[in-house]
């Protein structure tokens, strides 16, 4: 197993999956947990202490070689942004790995998102190399206004600073996802999943959650004053929502 990852903790197998992060990302989530689980967190292919892919990408799989290389027969997922939406796609095609489903903020394949969304996203891209003014940007999107303002901005811009210097080691390859993609499978998840989300994230990823609400049986639970990054804002109440729905 070349990917990076740690293990802390013991009993029932958690696996945390982040996007645009690495492991720090549960920097103060993952030690709750530790105290009555066994908690696995990984950096994913090309992030951070992960090696650069040499081929195209397919994160489910790479997931599937972590759960059997560290022989976890069956964990619940925990996955934020894009690691909630790899975290779906898991669930969707090893419905048996999976316990339960937990989401926080996650991307979903297939979804539309605004156009305001992706000219933010073609304004970032342009700015490279100039990786001061990539991280200024993002972090000028509504995503982030609780965390830009919160003790842990300097957490958040060491992560993106990281994360922006290893995609530019990464050669030209792709990501893969399964296909047909996760929006038109949501009826079919079989695990037991819950959605959260801050009340201050953008209007994209609101309209994620609000696609779960309609399309699947997620719970659906929103955090006042917690944007995208509640992990790093809200642990305690992350920690005491995740078990109380674990232990159901």
């Amino acid at each position: 197993m070349d990917l990076y990852y740690e293990v802390n903790g013991n009993g029932h197998p958690v696996v945390l999956l982040t996007g645009g992060a690495d492991v720090r990302n549960w920097t103060f989530f993952a030690s709750l947990l530790a105290k009555h689980y066994k908690v696995v967190a990984f950096d994913l292919r090309g992030t951070g202490k992960s090696p650069s892919p040499l081929e195209d990408v397919n994160h489910v799989e790479d997931l599937l070689s972590l759960l059997d290389h560290l022989e976890i027969n069956q964990a619940t997922l925990i996955g934020h942004s894009m690691g909630g939406q790899i975290a779906t796609e898991f669930t969707l095609n090893y419905p048996e790995r999976v316990s339960k489903l937990v989401l926080l903020a996650p991307g979903l394949s297939g979804f539309r998102y605004s156009k305001v969304f992706e000219e933010n996203m073609k304004k970032i891209h342009e700015a490279a190399p100039d990786i001061d003014k990539m991280v200024g940007l993002l972090l000028s999107n509504p995503s982030y206004r609780v965390v830009t303002v919160s003790p842990h901005r300097n957490l958040m811009v060491q992560m993106l600073r990281h994360h922006m210097n290893r995609m530019f080691e990464w050669p030209a390859v792709k990501l893969i996802w399964p296909e047909p993609p996760a929006i038109e499978r949501l009826g079919e998840l079989t695990a037991r999943t819950l959605l959260i989300i801050g009340k201050e994230d953008s209007l994209d990823n609101l309209g994620v959650a609000n696609y779960f609400r309609k399309h699947s049986d997620a719970r659906i639970i929103e955090i006042p004053g917690a944007d995208h990054m509640v992990n790093l804002t809200h642990p305690e109440k992350l920690y005491h929502q995740i078990t109380s729905f674990m232990k159901e």
